[in-house]
């Protein structure tokens, strides 16, 4: 199975804080598979580390009010067209670009609304089934 996931999921240190996510399941659940590892932020030319973004209306923005709503969305294009052929994609939760259901306000103050990053809202319109690491048991139960 062609699987597309969140490279901060697999360890790599993109993350807006420097930092990864690493998932050790996960990728205990990856082993025998083939994984494109996409990072929508970084694909913009973001740097590592960064000032958080959070999606506020319909815009991308960080805190002091920049606008990175174009490049993100450039980015996400790109990746889309990284991930062609995936079977599923696995996406790092509450991120602007890959959150999944839900993602934080855009009042930088941690509070979560519903809705989905970037990258999230445009798999399902092409076709590519979404997960987060928050769906381990579901996703060990897909792919075994």
């Amino acid at each position: 199975m062609k699987i597309a996931v969140s490279a901060c999921l697999l360890g790599e240190k993109v993350r807006y804080d420097g930092n990864s996510q690493y998932n050790e399941e996960l990728c205990n659940l990856l082993h025998d598979h083939e994984v494109i590892m996409i990072c929508p932020e970084t694909a913009a030319g973001f740097p590592v580390p960064r000032s958080p973004i959070e999606i506020r209306g319909d815009r991308v923005m960080d805190a002091k009010g920049n606008d990175y709503t174009e490049a993100l969305s450039e980015a996400c294009q790109e990746c889309l067209d990284l991930i062609e052929g995936c079977d599923l994609v696995i996406l790092k939760s509450k991120s602007p670009s890959c959150g999944y259901q839900e993602i934080y306000d855009g009042t930088f103050t941690g509070q979560m609304k519903e809705g989905n990053g970037l990258f999230a809202a445009m798999c399902p319109e092409n076709g590519y089934p979404i997960y987060t690491e928050n769906d381990l048991k579901i996703i060990k139960e897909i792919l075994d």
